[in-house]
């Protein structure tokens, strides 16, 4: 169900997006999550298989214990995509911001 699902849309959701940055200071234990969130175990789990699934995270097993990290990796689509952006609106700003001197410059010559 979930196998096709990039990153961008496992973080779409606000529950998986604080899981991540929850694992990005450090692997957890499935418990760790539970007792992190006010949601269910069933639903963190269901969440974690959709990040694990996107690539996001991966699991190790350490006894009867599941271990989430997060895969660092798999956000290099993500960041591409805000550095894209943050190009673009930077490259907007500049123009917007010559365009506001050239105004100014023109007021004040008259």
């Amino acid at each position: 169900m979930f196998a096709d699902v990039p990153a961008f849309a496992a973080l779409a959701d606000d529950t998986r997006m604080r899981i991540v940055e929850t694992l990005a200071a450090g692997e957890r234990s499935v418990g760790d999550l539970v007792d992190l969130f006010p949601i269910s175990q069933p639903a963190i789990s269901r969440h974690l298989r959709l990040l694990r699934e996107s690539g996001v995270v991966d699991v190790a097993a350490s006894g009867k214990q599941r271990i989430y990290r997060l895969n660092p990796t798999s956000l290099a689509d993500v960041r591409g995509w805000a550095e894209r952006v943050t190009r673009t609106w930077e490259e907007r700003f500049d123009a917007l911001g010559d365009h506001l001197d050239r105004m100014k410059d023109e007021e004040q010559r008259h």
